[in-house]
């Protein structure tokens, strides 16, 4: 790698001469290989996951099976309560019915035997208390055990007297269904266990839990299923959507061929209208994209035949003007102003009309003459040309020893670096290092031209490659006119290479990176 600054640059044959000292170069790094952009595609989408977060589909799904859950959760315990309150009907009539029974054959004291409480639901119990004394008569099976009452007879003998069953939570820890009433100062008190009740209902209990687990189940994967086949049709439809919007409809000449299927297109279904309306906004932008390219066609057109018409007229202005310059001193001051005015404009204008003429003719896709060339070569010559219009400036240049061949345009490629080092030289203050670096790697022939200066402004930078893209005039340290198509001319000349042209810029420096392929 050869280094280079120039405060002052010999060309011979190509060859670089440097000075005797070399003054080292303070210009930020040349960027990285540009990274291409990478578009996303339909199978990076929900399209290709129905139950996705966020999804319709998942909306759907989780809604159903919550209300699934809520009418499975009210059916259970509806149902639970109601056989609750049906079995507990049914212990209320057993109680009833052994009152009755000890009603017509009463169970006196000292206490009833196995005979008197025949059919009477083992774990059964009697109390009956008169006169002070209390005896507790508990029925198992086949037989009668009769006590003095105990600590379980408070509970049994406290239980309210208005003809009706009542819960009763024994010492025990069993729960029964009592009914208690005094007939002629004897109270009596009748319990029946409700254990096979709650039995019954915790069973119960538990088959409601497996269903509803077991419905749940079933009716995810059956929603699930419903949803995605009826969902498809929408799907469908954001698939063309989501292709149209990932093709490029910013210029030229534009194909849209993609329609919703007609099977998608029916008014009577809500996926159809959306299909239909999708179809009609299709045929809409199609139709506005063929009128945008007839006018740009149109436009294009009159600006060539503009710039090429206005060629020869400016060409004879300018070789009059050239004339009056064997008489110049015959005339008076303000003539000589004028016709040295006119003879400059008449030149700035015809490089505006070149330029015109150019990004025409490349618009028009006209093939370039591409030969194989030096690259290391073609930047030497437009550095050099750089140096010697901007003394100001220090330019310094690295360039490997071998040469770079690429195959290109060598006029039109001397002109993308020359506009590039003419704008780091038109729009930095005096002494800002311009260093640009010629490279080779990965199959392509990398140009970055860096400065230190004070970079391009935030409102400019999305519009660097833009037509009459201009900077602000304040932010110019050169004098020099601007026409505002030098970047868009790289942009245009670079693509027409297969090419590429960036620009980073920060407020400490800026660097335009240009990459071509090298030849194979």
């Amino acid at each position: 790698m050869v280094r280079v600054t120039f405060s002052g640059l010999l060309r011979d044959n190509g060859q670089v001469t440097s000075p005797s000292s070399p003054t080292d170069s303070h210009a930020p790094d040349p960027c990285c290989d540009e990274t291409p952009e990478v578009r996303s595609t339909i199978h990076d989408t929900w399209l290709d996951h129905p139950m996705g977060r966020h999804t319709l589909g998942r909306q759907l799904v989780v809604r159903v099976l919550a209300i699934i859950s809520a009418l499975a959760v009210v059916l259970g315990g509806v149902t639970i309560w109601g056989t609750h309150r049906i079995l507990t009907d049914g212990l209320d009539e057993q109680v009833m019915a052994a009152a009755h029974r000890e009603e017509a054959n009463p169970i006196g004291l000292p206490g009833p035997t196995a005979g008197d409480v025949l059919g009477i639901q083992a774990g059964t119990i009697f109390a009956v208390k008169a006169d002070g004394v209390c005896l507790m008569t508990t029925v198992t099976e086949g037989a009668v055990l009769t006590k003095y009452c105990n600590a379980d007879a408070g509970e049994l003998l406290g239980v309210r007297q208005d003809s009706r069953p009542h819960d009763l939570n024994g010492n025990n820890g069993t729960e029964y269904r009592a009914l208690a009433e005094t007939r002629d100062n004897v109270t009596y008190v009748v319990a029946l266990p409700r254990t096979r009740l709650l039995n019954a209902i915790e069973r119960l209990l538990a088959l409601e839990v497996t269903i509803t687990l077991l419905a749940l189940a079933v009716g995810f994967f059956a929603t699930r299923a419903v949803v995605t086949k009826s969902l498809r049709p929408l799907n469908q439809l954001a698939s063309t959507a989501t292709v149209v919007s990932e093709m490029d409809l910013g210029s030229g000449e534009v194909d849209l061929p993609i329609r919703v299927d007609p099977a998608l297109t029916d008014p009577r279904s809500e996926v159809g209208q959306v299909g239909h309306a999708l179809n009609h906004m299709l045929n809409n932008v199609e139709g506005a994209l063929e009128s945008r390219q007839q006018s740009e066609v149109k436009v294009r057109q009159f600006v060539a035949d503009a710039s090429h018409e206005l060629r020869n007229p400016l060409a004879s202005i300018r070789g009059y003007a050239e004339l009056t310059r064997r008489r110049r001193g015959e005339m008076c001051p303000e003539s000589q102003f004028a016709m040295d005015r006119i003879e400059s404009e008449a030149t700035r204008m015809s490089a505006l009309v070149e330029d015109m003429l150019l990004l025409a003719r490349l618009d028009n896709d006209q093939k370039l003459e591409l030969a194989p060339i030096d690259l290391v070569e073609v930047v030497l010559n437009a550095v050099s040309d750089a140096q010697a219009a901007g003394s100001d400036h220090i330019w310094t240049l690295d360039v490997p020893n071998e040469e770079i061949t690429v195959m290109a345009d060598a006029d039109r490629l001397m002109q993308v670096v020359v506009n590039v080092l003419s704008n780091a030289r038109k729009h930095t203050p005096a002494g800002v290092t311009v260093h640009t670096t010629v490279t080779a790697r990965d199959g392509q022939a990398v140009v970055a031209i860096a400065d230190n200066g004070p970079g391009i402004p935030e409102s400019v930078r999305p519009l660097i490659f833009e037509r009459f893209s201009r900077a602000d005039a304040s932010r110019t340290a050169s004098k020099e006119g601007s026409t505002g198509l030098g970047m868009s001319i790289v942009a245009a000349v670079m693509a027409a290479h297969q090419g590429t042209a960036k620009v980073d810029s920060t407020n400490k420096g800026t660097t335009v990176t240009l990459i071509l392929p090298l030849v194979a």
